[in-house]
C-alpha cells in the first residue's frame, strides 16, 4: 500500500482507537495504580535491589522525612569525591567505570590494563563503517547506533551466550566502540545528507574516551585539556543514575527475559533517545534559542521572568509549559550532577568567551524555580536538573545537535552493562508486573441477561 493510502487511513482511524484505548483517570486512583510507576511526590515504586548506585533526596530529621540536597553515589563512593580525587589533570572515565562494572577501584595496574583493553577494543570489524554505517545515513544517530549495535551481534560467534563472563566481554566491548558508532555515523550523515566535507580519523588507543571523542569529530584533531576535562566530566557524570531511571530499567527488563547483550542495548538505546529522557537537553537548548530571541538584556531579570512566567503559562515557546532543565523525578532541593558540572561549565564558558551565554543561564537557574512555584502546583521542590547546562557545554565544545543524545549513550552504556551484569548474577525471574483489565465485556450474541460492566471493586491482580 502507497504511504499517502496508509497515512490517509491512520488519520481516519485515529479516533478510534481514542475512543477505544482511553481509560478514566479516576479508575488509577481508584486501583492505586501509579503512573510511571511513581507516586505523586515522585518517589517510585519499589521493584529491586541494587549495589551500582545510590541516590539520595531526603532524610528522615526528626522523625520526619525532610527534602536535602540531592547526593549520589557509585559503588559506596560520593560521585563529586570521585571527581575531586581525581585532580585538575587526571581524565577518568576508565577508571570510573572499572569502579561500576567490577565493584572496587582500581589499583595503578589495573586501571592501566583496562584503559589499554578499553583502547583496544575502539575498533570496528573489516568495512563495518563502509557496509554498516555509512549504507544508510541519518540524522537520527541514536537510530545509527542501534542500528549498528545490533549488527554487530552478527560479526560475534559467541553473541546468545548470556553467561556473565561472555556478556562482561561484550559489555567491556561495546563500551570501546561506542564513541566510534557515535561519530562515525554523523560523519557520514554530515557528508551524506548536509553535503560537508568526512574526515574520519581512526581512534587513537592511548587517549582517554573524551579525548579520542574530540579528536575524531574534529578535522583538525585538535583540543584543549580544559575541553577534555569537561567533557570527561560529563561522561562521568552522565554513566549511571540508578536502576529505576528508564532505559537502565529497560536494559533490567530485556535482560531478565534472557536476551543477548546485543539487543539489550538496543532496547536500552530505545529508551534513552526519548525527549523525556536523554533528549531533554536538545529540548533546553531549543528552548534557550527561543528565550534568546525574546529577550533582548541577559541581565534584566524581571524581563526574564516575564517571558519565563508566559512560558509557564503556555504562551510561549511551544506551549508545554515547561522551562525545560528544571525538576527531576527524584531530585527537589538540587541534582548533585548539575551542581558538580557547574563549576566546570564556568571554566569553559571563561576560555570560550560564553559569559554573557552564562548570565542568561545562572539567570534562569536562579528565576525558574520561583516561577513555577507561583504558577503551578507542585509537590516537592524544583531545582535545575544536568539537562540544564549539559547541552550548553556540548554546544562550547562544537558538538552538532545530532550528537547530544549519544553523547549520553556513550556515557550511559556502562551503566546499563553493570545493571545487566548484576541482573544476571541476582535474579532468575522475568519481570512482569501486572496489569489490571477495565474493558467492558461484550456479546457476539444477546446473552440471557443483560450484559452489565464487571464488578471490579472484588477483584485481585492477575495470576503471573
Amino acid at each position: 500500500m502507497e504511504y499517502e493510502q496508509m497515512n490517509s487511513y491512520a488519520a481516519e482511524k485515529e479516533s478510534l482507537c481514542r475512543k477505544n484505548d482511553s481509560i478514566a483517570p479516576r479508575l488509577y486512583d481508584e486501583y492505586g495504580v501509579k503512573k510511571g510507576l511513581r507516586d505523586e511526590n515522585g518517589k517510585g515504586v519499589l521493584a529491586g535491589l541494587t549495589n551500582i548506585s545510590k541516590i539520595i533526596s531526603s532524610k528522615i530529621i526528626d522523625g520526619q522525612k525532610t527534602a536535602c540536597d540531592g547526593e549520589l553515589w557509585y559503588r559506596g563512593y560520593r560521585v563529586e569525591e570521585l571527581i575531586d580525587d581525581l585532580g585538575d589533570g587526571e581524565l577518568g572515565f576508565e577508571k570510573v567505570a572499572y569502579l561500576l562494572l567490577m565493584g572496587e577501584l582500581p589499583d595503578a595496574e589495573e586501571q592501566r590494563r583496562f584503559s589499554e583493553l578499553i583502547g583496544e577494543c575502539r575498533t570496528l570489524p573489516t568495512n563495518f563503517t563502509r557496509d554498516v554505517i555509512m549504507k544508510a545515513p541519518s540524522d537520527d544517530i541514536m537510530n545509527s547506533m542501534t542500528r549498528s549495535i545490533l549488527t554487530l551481534a552478527s560479526y560475534d560467534k559467541t553473541a546468545k551466550d548470556t553467561s556473565v563472563g561472555n556478556s562482561l566481554r561484550q559489555c567491556i566491548q561495546l563500551i570501546g566502540e561506542f564513541p566510534l558508532l557515535a561519530v562515525y555515523g554523523y560523519h557520514a550523515y554530515n557528508y551524506y545528507e548536509n553535503m560537508d566535507s568526512m574526515v574520519i580519523h581512526r581512534p587513537d588507543p592511548a587517549l582517554s574516551t573524551a579525548e579520542n571523542l574530540l579528536m575524531m569529530l574534529r578535522p583538525d584533531k585538535a583540543y584543549t585539556r580544559t575541553e577534555a576535562k569537561v567533557l570527561d566530566t560529563a561522561l562521568i557524570l552522565h554513566m549511571e543514575h540508578g536502576g529505576g531511571n528508564n532505559s537502565t530499567f529497560t536494559t533490567r527488563v530485556v535482560t531478565s527475559s534472557g536476551s543477548d547483550t546485543y539487543s539489550t542495548v538496543a532496547a536500552a538505546m530505545s529508551s534513552l533517545k526519548g525527549p523525556k529522557h536523554g533528549g531533554a537537553n536538545i529540548k533546553v537548548m531549543e528552548m534557550m534559542s527561543d528565550i534568546r530571541a525574546h529577550v533582548k538584556d541577559y541581565a534584566d531579570k524581571d524581563e526574564i521572568e516575564a517571558y519565563l512566567t508566559r512560558i509557564v503559562s503556555k504562551e510561549a515557546f511551544d506551549g508545554k509549559g515547561l522551562i525545560y532543565g528544571m525538576g527531576h523525578a527524584v531530585y527537589s532541593l538540587s541534582d548533585p550532577r548539575e551542581r558538580i558540572f557547574k563549576g566546570y561549565v564556568q571554566q569553559l564558558a571563561a576560555e570560550k568567551g560564553r559569559g554573557d551565554d552564562l548570565l542568561l543561564y545562572e539567570n534562569i537557574e536562579e528565576l525558574a524555580p520561583r516561577v513555577i512555584a507561583r504558577n503551578r502546583r507542585i509537590f516537592k521542590g524544583v531545582s535545575p536538573n544536568i539537562d540544564f547546562y549539559s547541552g550548553f557545554v556540548y554546544d562550547m565544545l562544537g558538538i552538532p545537535q545530532e550528537l547530544y543524545t549519544a553523547m549520553f549513550a556513550i556515557a550511559r552504556i556502562v551503566g546499563w552493562s553493570a545493571h545487566r551484569i548484576e541482573e544476571l548474577i541476582c535474579m532468575d525471574k522475568i519481570i512482569r508486573p501486572a496489569y489490571m483489565s477495565v474493558m467492558e465485556e461484550k456479546w457476539s450474541s444477546p446473552p440471557q441477561e443483560s450484559p452489565r460492566r464487571s464488578d471490579y471493586s472484588n477483584l485481585e491482580a492477575p495470576a503471573q
